[in-house]
């Protein structure tokens, strides 16, 4: 077995190099993740000198010859780092809440594939009357950003994203305020689409001003979901499949959903491929 030594200054000035390396990837991540996930410096440095170590006991189980100053280590440093930091923002991109966008900001860049505006949730303006299907469409929307990429639903703005405020909604509640029409969205959410759904809804009205006086906004962002969420339109009908296309919300019918769901979560084909089994067994 062959022994190496390495002086102590350059294993001291391998170490803050490592260091370094680790801040700068860090970095460089937040400014490519942006509002998509939030990446702390210090968690980005401490995975990245993880990813490096994980690199040099690679390169260590391979080969017990290698100095630690010579291209192979300072490479496989490297490429543990930007691995490491990689599958780390994948992570936190997908599982994190998202950074909360001001909503002045969201209105003025208009509804995409990630933001929708509603006029209302509760009163129809044509009518001026309480329509269950305002309500409805709300839990469309979530649903569709759910099991999609998620996205932000505003509730309160025109399709133009101009603020036209809460006031109609808030005179359909007992107590016309933001707590009490957020403890009505929560439950509006969790009858339509679980309680788990709701737990992910992150509900916040703010005001905002306007020539008329100040009004006040609903928004609701919901990040994509680990697995497929159903809409309950009502107490008795059956179950509801929703997706985000474009900036539009489409319900998939049976056979369609099934294919989604088989390519967005495959980590259910196990559990389906099992079912079918045993269904197979059963009848034969």
């Amino acid at each position: 077995m062959t022994t190496i030594k390495e002086p102590l200054w350059i294993i001291g000035l391998s170490l803050l190099a490592v260091l370094l390396a680790a801040l700068v990837l860090s970095k460089l991540a937040q400014v490519l993740l942006g509002s998509r996930a939030d990446l702390r410096s210090s968690t980005g440095i401490v995975v990245a000198i993880i990813g490096s170590a994980v690199g040099l006991l690679i390169v260590g189980a391979g080969t017990s010859a290698t100095r630690l100053v010579s291209p192979i280590p300072i490479l496989a440093c490297l490429i543990g780092s930007i691995a490491a930091i990689g599958l780390y923002s994948a992570l936190a991109a997908r599982l994190q809440r998202p950074v909360p966008t001001s909503i002045p900001d969201l209105l003025a860049a208009g509804e995409s594939d990630r933001v929708e505006f509603k006029s209302t949730a509760r009163v129809n303006l044509k009518t001026g009357e309480k329509d269950p299907r305002m309500e409805l469409v709300i839990v469309k929307t979530l649903a569709a950003f759910l099991n999609s990429d998620g996205g932000t639903l505003i509730i309160g703005a025109d399709d133009a994203g101009n603020p036209l405020g809460l006031d109609a909604d808030y005179q359909t509640l007992r107590t016309s305020d933001a707590d009490r029409y957020e403890l009505w969205m929560n439950d509006l959410v969790a009858a339509g689409l679980g309680q788990n759904a709701a737990a992910s809804a992150d509900i916040a009205i703010e005001s905002l001003p306007t020539a008329d006086g100040p009004r006040e906004v609903c928004r609701i962002s919901v990040t994509a979901s680990p697995r497929p969420v159903y809409l309950a339109p009502s107490k008795n009908a059956p179950r509801e499949f929703w997706v985000r296309i474009g900036n539009s919300t489409r319900q998939l019918a049976v056979d369609q959903a099934a294919e989604y769901i088989m390519h967005r979560w495959p980590m259910n084909v196990g559990p389906n491929l099992a079912a079918q089994l045993r269904a197979t067994v059963r009848f034969t």
